[in-house]
């Protein structure tokens, strides 16, 4: 990747203190750079770890991901790669404030740090969405974050290339991404489920959950979506969340009956 980072600490005074599950997750944030929000507390929902395993997280940012699957499954454990020092610092920190193991590492897809060249029984990722040129921040750390500069097929490779045979793979992403990721599951990945998020009742989903497992024959399931919000449209200031979601948002439930 091409990315510059000119420091390597957000300052404190950059950074928010954010609650996360109901204050069980406080979690240092830059108040200007790319901010973990629903998706990461998705995408661990979505993880079926268990106590003991191993988890590696792709891109793992602030470590929202990890810490709230730390949260929701004690006793796992978990591992980093972050492409920018500044958000691996973050990680580091709040892993440390929250009293979660999370070893974080520097380093992207193609240059995978010597640590981290083991076999996980997870992994999981929040791989950036907006195309090159695309992003709509001028900030660079938040640019980075979201901005493609790698094939989604690339994560998918990386992915299966740390698992242990039966391993899953648990991925966040855009819909409009789905058409790649399913291609590049194939040889290596299979059992392949896909839930797509939908932000109300009847909309379109703009983002999707895949999960797939190394060696995996199942047959490909696509699920109904899940619903993000209820009502129609947005009411005032108030949250909107539909019983299941909230559960996940705030009291750190899991997706099992929904993935299986």
């Amino acid at each position: 990747m091409s990315a510059v980072f000119p420091d390597a600490v957000f300052p404190d005074e950059d950074l928010s203190d954010d609650l996360f599950l109901r204050g069980r997750l406080r979690l240092l944030q830059p108040l200007k750079g790319y901010r973990a929000a629903t998706d990461a507390v998705l995408l661990a929902a979505a993880c079926p770890a268990r106590a003991g395993q191993s988890v590696l997280d792709l891109g793992c940012g602030a470590g929202a991901a990890s810490l709230c699957l730390g949260v929701r499954v004690p006793g796992l454990e978990q591992a980093g790669l972050e492409l920018q020092p500044q958000y691996v610092d973050l990680a580091r920190r709040n892993a440390a404030r929250n009293r979660i193991g999370l070893e974080v590492h520097q380093g992207d897809l193609a240059r995978m740090p010597v640590a981290l060249r083991r076999d996980f029984d997870h992994v999981i990722a929040n791989p950036p969405w907006y195309p090159p040129g695309g992003t709509p921040s001028p900030v660079a750390a938040r640019a980075t974050a979201m901005q493609v500069e790698r094939p989604v097929g690339e994560w998918v490779a990386a992915a299966a290339r740390r698992l242990v045979p039966g391993g899953w793979l648990t991925l966040i992403a855009g819909a409009d991404s789905l058409p790649g990721l399913l291609s590049a599951l194939a040889p290596r990945m299979g059992s392949g489920i896909v839930l797509p998020l939908a932000a109300r009742e009847g909309r379109e989903a703009l983002r999707i959950i895949l999960r797939a497992r190394k060696g995996g024959r199942a047959a490909f399931r696509l699920l109904a979506p899940l619903v993000i919000h209820k009502g129609d449209a947005h009411d005032g200031d108030r949250e909107s969340y539909t019983p299941e979601v909230n559960a996940i948002l705030r009291e750190g439930a899991g997706l099992e009956a929904r993935l299986g």
